[in-house]
């Protein structure tokens, strides 16, 4: 194959991404941080970007207490009318010292009636988590916990 070809290709693929909706494009790497703490303005502000941020309406239920990190059970509850005008359209759980931030992110809309979520998550050792609530109208909403964990998960970045 030529580099014209290849580069025909490459634009193919790029018209082709602008037309998808942000949840259906193809994954991008996150920066990972080595096990480090993160502060909770480092985790949220890069999602946030100035938008209005409050600790409201949001509900984090997870063990205080994990014996392992591999498997810990987390649901997220946010209060919204889930209305075409007022809805959550994204929920993203963030992690404070897992080796890539964002654990997860859901993508939510009217269509799902109820804001929440149920999940499993590794976790690198004691840590804050965060849930953090997108709204239709651009405001974040989050709810926050410190879960002990006390047999570490992830820590070879796997």
């Amino acid at each position: 194959m030529n580099a014209k070809g290849h580069n025909r290709r490459q634009g193919l693929l790029g018209l082709m991404l602008l037309g998808l909706p942000w949840s259906l494009r193809p994954a991008q790497a996150q920066i990972m941080n080595s096990g480090q703490l993160l502060s909770f303005e480092a985790m949220v502000q890069p999602l946030v970007q100035g938008a209005p941020l409050r600790e409201q309406d949001v509900r984090l239920n997870a063990p205080v207490l994990a014996e392992n990190g591999s498997l810990v059970p987390v649901q997220v509850q946010v209060d919204s009318p889930m209305t075409a005008q007022d809805h959550v359209t994204h929920l993203h759980l963030l992690s404070q010292r897992n080796p890539v931030m964002q654990m997860a992110v859901f993508a939510l809309g009217p269509w799902n009636g109820r804001a929440e979520i149920s999940t499993r998550v590794r976790l690198a050792g004691t840590q804050e988590v965060v849930a953090l609530a997108r709204l239709s109208n651009g405001e974040f909403r989050y709810a926050r916990m410190e879960i002990i964990v006390t047999e570490s998960a992830c820590v070879d970045a796997s």
